[in-house]
Parts: C-alpha cells; sequence; structure tokens
C-alpha cells in the first residue's frame, strides 16, 4: 500500500479503486434503497462522496497521463471509465497496473 502512495499512478490507481466502489454503491445500493424503500439518506450520503472521488478521478488521470505522456486514446478511455459500473477495475488491470 505505501509503494502505491509514493507515486502518481499508485494514487491514481486507489482513486480509481474508490470512485469504482463509491458508484457501485450508489447504483446497486443507495438508489434502490431511495426509488423502492423510499429512502433517500444514503443517496445524500454517497452522491457528494462518489462526486468529489469522480473529480478527483478525472484530475488525476489527466495529470498522469501528461507526466507519463499517454497517447490521447489511452487518456480517453481511462476516463471513459469512471461512467461505466466496473469500468475503473477493468482499466486498473488493463492499463494503470503496466504503469
Amino acid at each position: 500500500m505505501r509503494s502505491l502512495l509514493s507515486t502518481h499512478i499508485g494514487r491514481l490507481r486507489i482513486i480509481a479503486f474508490l470512485e469504482g466502489v463509491s458508484l457501485l454503491v450508489l447504483l446497486f445500493i443507495a438508489v434502490p434503497l431511495k426509488y423502492a424503500g423510499h429512502n433517500p439518506a444514503m443517496v445524500k450520503a454517497m452522491g457528494p462522496i462518489h462526486g468529489t472521488l469522480f473529480l478527483l478521478f478525472i484530475y488525476n488521470t489527466i495529470s498522469v497521463g501528461i507526466e507519463q505522456r499517454w497517447k490521447r486514446d489511452t487518456i480517453t478511455k481511462v476516463l471513459l471509465a469512471c461512467i461505466i459500473p466496473f469500468g475503473t477495475f477493468y482499466i486498473d488491470k488493463k492499463v494503470l497496473r503496466k504503469g
């Protein structure tokens, strides 16, 4: 874990994991509770957390992309991964671990 925190790409991998988990919690737990259970409390709690992680992910992706001199296609793939459920986990395995 310490080795991940010492590099930019390592920090991006941590943020990607947290962003991916927050998206899954929001989509598969919080939203169903809001609409099926008529309880919006979890969406109100998870929404800002996910939004913050989303913005951190975008900022760090662009920063790492510039630092690592990724092609525009690679940066685009990594950015698109954060809007697809399980996308950040896939992109971590296919792109970020190699960095």
